[in-house]
């Protein structure tokens, strides 16, 4: 069993969850995941990037957005409570090293997998930039552990309500046209990934995605998380997470991620009512 050590709900949907995990935590790099099951009457693999480790504490932090039945499941547990399985680190780890100039960019949830990576890209002696942006102020996480590390931080909002009223891609550019960057890594939603690709491609600029394609068993057994990468069928799980993002296949990418949508938008529905209460008992 892997005890939940604590919980913070960093908004209305996402939450940060710190699990005693100790030999995931020792052998843990950045870019890695992990698969959990809850366990009792649900047993959903869910697969999460690790935002962080300690390993004094033995421990792993995940974020994650209650989104389908079993992240809102997730959601319910407290200090105390126990993930039955959990299996990791999976997936090739970043590729860290020195490049000169590095852009991070976080889209919404995606700042969580994206903080080891910065941090890593900047003990690694690299500058660092990062730009981290969401809907609107209250779904922004990660702006004060990005302002620890970083040599700037640039926050953005579609709506403006915090930071820039901008899409990621216009500081992006800029950072482009000015700075020169030897490397950008960005992970978020796919639309954003894919944009922030058009963004840097005319620069020349290498760009590192995280896909977070469908998975189910994490070993490349089911091929349920295939991506089409420069024309090649890739796994996620095994070959991934991250890829070139100018060899990836967006679209293919995008019309899998789409297939359960409906049951996905259901299930969000249905649970989210729970947590409503839950937070208004609070």
């Amino acid at each position: 069993m892997f005890t939940v050590l604590a919980k913070e709900r960093l908004s209305k949907e996402i939450f940060r969850m710190e699990v005693y995990a100790p030999k995931i935590a020792e052998r843990r790099k950045a870019g890695q995941f992990i698969i959990l099951q809850q366990g009792g009457e649900y047993h959903e693999r869910i697969p999460l990037t690790i935002a962080d480790a300690n390993k004094e504490r033995g421990s792993i932090t995940l974020v994650f957005q209650a989104v389908g039945e079993g992240t809102h499941r997730l959601a319910t547990l407290e200090v105390g409570d126990s993930i039955k399985n959990l299996l990791g680190p999976l997936g090739h780890p970043t590729d860290v090293r020195h490049y000169g100039k590095v852009v991070c960019v976080g889209g919404g949830i995606g700042a969580a997998p994206l903080h080891p990576i910065a941090q890593a890209m900047k003990e690694a002696g690299n500058e660092l930039k990062v730009i981290i942006g969401a809907r609107n102020k209250d779904l922004l996480i990660m702006e004060e552990e990005m302002g620890h590390i970083a040599d700037e931080v640039i926050v953005c909002t579609d709506d403006g309500s915090y930071g820039r009223k901008a899409l990621v891609t216009e500081p992006l550019k800029e950072l482009c046209e000015s700075w020169q960057p030897n490397l950008v890594v960005a992970i978020g939603p796919p639309i954003m990934m894919k944009f922030c690709t058009v963004t840097t491609r005319p620069f020349n600029i290498p760009t590192i995605v995280s896909l977070n394609a469908i998975m189910i068993d994490g070993t490349g057994m089911c091929g349920g998380c295939r991506v089409s990468i420069n024309g090649e069928t890739k796994f996620a799980c095994v070959d991934g997470p991250e890829f070139d993002g100018f060899a990836v296949d967006w679209d293919n990418l995008l019309l899998r991620l789409g297939t359960y949508k409906d049951v996905e938008d259901d299930a969000h529905h249905r649970c989210h009512i729970g947590l409503d209460i839950k937070e208004g008992d609070a």
